[in-house]
């Protein structure tokens, strides 16, 4: 009954676990696709090493800058030159690019608002001509990123629910087999508290070994998909790693420890004629 009940829980807590790797994922993935947003900051055509410094500063003391990178007039047109095939020097008799930015920002400013006041900020400057990003796609990302959002939030609020039930009902029938020696202790005048406090201990040990059973369960699955097929799920840093082991562990111990109070007490309350009617 003990590895039967453990193997439940185990069972319900992996699907917890699972969830908090699909929200850790989504995080994830919603971050790197912000990261990677770039907005091309282009200096005037005339414009000096003095100029490209100056701007390399505002750049550097600009709240929200996560990197940037310098591309020189030269070094565009070597890239248009590669790209298109066609050098407009050869016609045009000098080079018409100018000297660029390319400016990624930290995910919490990749929105369209912030995004538009650094952009007015940086446009405002004397040796900036434009500043281009892509606007589209940035309301197309704030948008989906609020609906995704939405989604997994009812997601997992609707798998914490279900798993508070089934963790409940299993422990719940593992202490009904137990009901009768609660009856015999409260007989020989035990305390509320003291026929409780076995029961409980039980249930959260058990709510431990299938919490550590989970992880170890969650930790192969995530090694052989990182390893064996090449895909990364999310950063296997010591921070997400611990994030997805605490969220199993104390969803185990919590559930486990308030679902045995609730059911030890209702057979301490129950008279003993009503024990045999269940």
């Amino acid at each position: 009954m003990y590895l039967t009940t453990t193997v439940s829980v185990a069972m319900v807590l992996f699907l917890i676990g699972l969830e908090s790797v699909v929200l850790l994922s989504a995080h994830h993935l919603i971050s790197d696709m912000r990261e990677n947003l770039a907005l091309t900051v282009i200096l005037d055509t005339n414009a000096d090493s003095t100029s490209v410094a100056r701007l390399q500063n505002v750049l550097d003391a600009m709240p929200g800058t996560a990197s940037y990178t310098f591309i020189s007039k030269q070094q565009a047109l070597e890239e248009h030159i590669s790209g298109l095939g066609e050098d407009p020097t050869k016609f045009l008799g000098y080079n018409p690019l100018s000297d660029a930015f390319e400016l990624h920002l930290q995910p919490a400013y990749t929105n369209k608002d912030s995004i538009a006041v650094i952009s007015d900020k940086l446009t405002a400057l004397p040796y900036v001509e434009q500043v281009q990003y892509q606007e589209d796609i940035v309301k197309v990302l704030d948008h989906n990123v609020s609906k995704v959002s939405l989604i997994l939030g009812i997601c997992a609020l609707v798998l914490l629910v279900i798993a508070w039930i089934l963790i409940m009902n299993t422990i719940r029938l593992h202490i009904y087999s137990k009901r009768f020696t609660i009856n015999t202790m409260r007989l020989v005048g035990a305390t509320s508290w003291v026929i409780r406090r076995p029961f409980v201990a039980r249930s959260v040990r058990m709510g431990l070994e299938a919490a550590l059973l989970t992880i170890v369960a969650l930790a192969g699955i995530y090694y052989y998909v990182y390893r064996s097929l090449h895909i990364t799920i999310f950063p296997p840093t010591v921070e997400n790693i611990a994030l997805v082991a605490l969220t199993v562990l104390l969803s185990g111990l919590l559930i486990t420890f308030v679902a045995s109070l609730v059911a030890t007490g209702r057979y301490v309350r129950m008279k003993v004629e009503k024990m045999y009617e269940i």
